[in-house]
């Protein structure tokens, strides 16, 4: 990694070194005013953070292997998001062999053209032939109850947990940028950051100033100023850190705004979904804070926008 790069993952460090004192010195002062539960969610956040932040900085770290690591490191994410998602939802037998499919086939193969930066086939493989493939192969066990039900989990979750995620270490396959732009690294890691703080500071402010909650029934703690105030943040941050992309000033704002948007519409949407099946999380992988799924339903959303939307305008396709 360049000078840059490696300025933008250590202040990234830094910054969670500083946010976890915080948190470790006002979770031992009970006396503060402060609500403990927030203290705590703070604290699970922060360790939500450091684990993501570690394993991507560390993939870099790895220098002409760093692109590989990625791959693989995002492709196990999806796999154990996917498993979370599919879990959360009762199957039946005759979708056992499918989900074989889906699981050992569709989902590595994905990260494998991503690897190789096949984006004229990873870009149809799972909305073209693996969505063919699902309802074919669950008509074919001959169970016919709930057949759309079980269909459209199936591909929900394979598109969520898979497609949509795969596009995030895709940005590092990026080519032929304007003025010669070639850190895909540094932009993988803005876009990380920008979606991940526009989560962070949504809840801060909503919890701080939130007055009128969003959808109640969704999530109660979703709120109309939280929504503003997070994605105004995040857009500013996105564009103070311009430097690291291959944006202008001004470009680096509207695409932290978009990407900001679509992180808060991931993170409504699969909280229907676990509303919908009555749980608080997808999982308990990540301590303290819920399953793998609850930590990256935003970047899923956000991902395959801001990859497109990069490829498009900013690299010579």
């Amino acid at each position: 990694m360049d000078f840059k790069t490696l300025g933008l993952v250590g202040g990234v460090l830094a910054v969670l070194a500083t946010a976890t004192t915080i948190g470790q010195f006002l979770k031992r002062q009970p006396d503060a005013g402060l609500n403990p539960a927030v203290v705590e969610t703070f604290n699970a956040r922060i360790r939500a953070w450091w684990l993501m932040c570690t394993v991507l900085a560390a993939a870099f770290l790895l220098g002409p292997a760093s692109h590989v690591a990625t791959v693989v490191i995002f492709g196990l994410i999806s796999f154990w998001a996917l498993r979370e998602f599919i879990t959360l939802t009762p199957t039946r037998l005759g979708d056992h062999r499918t989900l074989f499919w889906v699981f050992f086939l569709f989902t590595p193969l994905q990260y494998v053209l991503v690897g190789l930066n096949k984006y004229g086939l990873y870009s149809i493989l799972i909305p073209v032939y693996a969505f063919l493939f699902i309802p074919a192969r669950v008509a074919l066990s001959g169970d016919y109850k709930r057949f759309l039900e079980r269909t459209a989990k199936i591909q929900a979750g394979l598109m969520v947990c898979v497609y949509c995620l795969s596009h995030a270490p895709a940005l590092l396959s990026l080519e032929n940028f304007r003025d010669g732009y070639k850190d895909n690294a540094r932009l993988l890691f803005f876009f990380v950051l920008v979606v991940q703080l526009n989560d962070v500071l949504q809840y801060a402010v909503g919890r701080r100033l939130g007055r009128r909650v969003i959808a109640p029934t969704i999530s109660p703690n979703k709120t109309w100023e939280g929504f503003i105030g997070g994605v105004a943040s995040a857009t500013l941050l996105g564009t103070a850190l311009w430097w690291a992309t291959p944006f202008k000033p001004w470009e680096a704002a509207c695409m932290s705004l978009v990407i900001s948007i679509m992180g808060f519409a991931g993170g409504m949407t699969m909280s229907a979904i676990k509303r919908d099946r009555g749980v608080k999380d997808y999982g308990t992988l990540v301590v303290g804070h819920g399953g793998v799924l609850d930590r990256i339903d935003s970047i899923c959303f956000a991902a395959p926008v801001f990859f497109h939307l990069t490829r498009y305008y900013f690299t010579d396709v």
